[in-house]
């Protein structure tokens, strides 16, 4: 199993190229599913994820040209196989989930296992499937299967979230492009990936208005065609590499960066201290830190346009080496806290009340053996290696995997002395 190890106290400085977002790609991928004819998606981030949904559509049907290494994925939904997603397959991902609306709304009937992924909190699946019920559809759960019928297609709906999610929202979206009449989205997620998955949807032909605001209108329409589509560039990515030059040190420009997309995110780097000058023209995020100790910043988590959860774990890990004491508290996802322990073992002093955290900076970390929990608890952990002292070891890197291309390369280029090692190389 791989792990990196990290000397600490190495100033970041150059450029870090900011790769296509992986929650918007899995969802583009998924939408292959409505079209009999060919879908290509570039700036596709070459991740675990990524490839794990690459399979599964192969699994059903999908023709899918994706050299190794390669940005650009062609694939071909024209004659599926099967309409089963096994659970062998979507356990291992949460995202392998949203190919059940699009099949549903194509073919008229879909049977996917529910859904695995990051150990987070419970994340149901209830408001998909009342969207689907909502448009038609007969839905029976059983032995760990959603089995989902419309024999006579999907019809338009009115469908309001009781609380706002990200994936029901994209869900609802996909199936609604193909259903008989309007569907109305109230108390939509507003993230830019809904907006991206929403430009790829309408380029492909679907009639789609209000995708960025709290209500979405769909009219559905007989079919769909084929499109190329550029994938977002990813704003967590962006963010992370943000938070490592500001706790690290250092001057760092990222570059291919999604600037519209972490206003939160940068006014609570300019709070802590750290100079931040995006330019949206030139889709560049510069990141320089003064030499003066951090400010300590309190943060929400929230629905976009509020401070993201996938980056409060990194965020964590700066107000760790901040000046004074900052709270952070999580309202989008219950235990996701996990990586704080983990932060403790490099010195962090981290007190966890419930859904809150009382960060108190201290002057300096010091390296430790560290594991990862989850894909965002993971890249925290880097972050805080980075900034301290000695060496850090982070294990089960699988789940970093997930989420960061080519991370020790790029952070390597900037100056920082990170590297994989294998099992088979401590042997």
């Amino acid at each position: 199993m791989d792990s990196l190890k990290i000397i600490g106290g190495q100033p970041l400085s150059g450029e870090i190229p900011i790769s296509g977002a992986k929650n918007s790609a899995l969802k583009l991928m998924a939408a292959c599913l409505l079209t009999a004819e060919p879908v290509t998606l570039t700036n596709m981030p070459n991740l675990a994820d990524t490839r794990f949904l690459s399979q599964l559509l192969q699994t059903l049907g999908v023709e899918v040209y994706w050299p190794k290494g390669d940005s650009e994925c062609r694939l071909n939904a024209e004659n599926l196989t099967s309409t089963i997603a096994p659970y062998e397959q979507v356990r291992k991902m949460r995202a392998s989930f949203n190919v059940l609306g699009p099949m549903l709304a194509r073919y008229g009937h879909a049977t996917v296992s529910l859904p695995g992924g990051c150990a987070i909190g419970a994340r149901p699946v209830d408001l998909h499937l009342q969207a689907f019920e909502a448009m038609g559809a007969d839905l029976l759960v059983e032995q760990g299967y959603v089995k989902a019928a419309a024999i006579h297609g999907l019809k338009g709906a009115q469908i309001v979230f009781p609380f706002v999610s990200v994936g029901a929202t994209e869900h609802a979206m996909l199936a609604a492009t193909l259903a008989k009449g309007e569907t109305v989205l109230e108390n939509a997620a507003r993230e830019p990936e809904i907006a991206d998955l929403a430009d790829c949807l309408i380029s492909m032909g679907a009639k789609i208005e209000g995708a960025g605001s709290s209500t979405i209108t769909i009219q559905g329409v007989d079919e769909l065609h084929g499109t190329h589509h550029k994938v977002m560039s990813d704003r967590i990515e962006a963010g992370t590499y943000a938070m490592a030059v500001a706790a690290a040190g250092g001057h760092v420009t990222l570059t291919n960066a999604p600037v519209g997309a972490l206003s939160a995110l940068n006014h609570a780097l300019r709070n802590a201290g750290v100079k931040v000058e995006a330019d949206k023209d030139a889709g560049t995020i510069e990141i320089e830190t003064t030499g003066q100790p951090l400010a300590a910043v309190n943060v929400d988590t929230a629905p976009h346009p509020g401070f993201p959860t996938d980056l409060q774990a990194q965020f964590m890990a700066l107000m760790s080496v901040a000046r004074g004491t900052s709270i952070i508290r999580e309202n989008i996802f219950e235990n996701r806290f996990m990586h704080a322990p983990e932060l403790s073992r490099l010195g962090a002093n981290i007190a966890v009340r419930g859904s809150e955290a009382i960060v108190t900076g201290v002057e300096k970390l010091k390296g430790a053996p560290v594991m990862a929990t989850d894909l965002r608890a993971s890249v925290s952990l880097v972050i805080a290696g980075l900034a301290a002292q000695g060496e850090t070891t982070v294990s089960r890197i699988y789940h970093l995997d997930r989420g960061f291309e080519r991370l020790e390369e790029k952070l390597s280029a900037v100056g920082a002395n990170i590297r994989r090692t294998s099992e088979e190389d401590e042997g």
